[in-house]
């Protein structure tokens, strides 16, 4: 009698055989989920309320229609803890740096209460002199659903350049140092 054993089987064998079926060249972190838009596919618009931008105060806005075929790192949160605004202020200087290239970045604090964390990304951008890149609010904690944030993830860092998305990182747990060494060294892949 001959027995065949299907994809379960195996996946099962290699996980307890400790062999690896993850596909040449890709990559997933301890902490790394799916979570957001996929490399090539467009951001949709979505409006948020600006406590730290230049248009702090004056209602709600769309950064990705302001921001244009600009490139642009947006980073969605459902906290801004200590890792998150040391990703943040590196951002922010890699905006400054790469002016000349017209680098854009927002964040997006996905929130249930939008006027206790209007107050708290106000204290934060002014405590770590973050300048260039607005704090932002959409209310709901699941974010704009147009780009599929996954509830798992705590943070998802999206990359795009003239509307077409080229970076995806998304972390269920806490950055780590060389997560946000890569997700800042990614950014050279929306500089022309």
């Amino acid at each position: 009698m001959t027995r065949n054993f299907g994809l379960p089987t195996a996946v099962t064998a290699a996980a307890i055989l400790g062999i690896g079926l993850i596909a040449p060249g890709a990559s997933l972190r301890g902490d790394e989920v799916k979570s957001g838009l996929k490399p090539g596919e467009a951001p949709p618009a979505f409006m948020v309320q600006d406590a730290t931008g230049p248009a702090a105060g004056s209602g709600k806005l769309c950064y990705r229609c302001r921001y244009g075929g600009n490139p642009v790192v947006a980073v969605f949160t459902h906290k801004l803890d200590g890792s998150v605004t040391a990703l943040v202020k590196q951002v922010d200087a890699q905006v400054e740096k790469n002016k000349d290239k017209r680098l854009k970045a927002f964040v997006v604090l996905l929130t249930d209460d939008p006027d206790k964390a209007e107050v708290k990304l106000k204290e934060i951008a002014e405590k770590n002199n973050i300048k260039n890149v607005p704090l932002t609010i959409f209310d709901g904690p699941l974010g704009p659903l147009d780009y599929k944030l996954s509830p798992k993830a705590e943070t998802t860092v999206l990359m795009w350049v003239k509307s077409d998305v080229k970076v995806n990182h998304a972390f269920g747990g806490k950055l780590d140092e060389k997560s946000i060494e890569s997700i800042v060294q990614d950014t050279g892949k929306i500089l022309d």
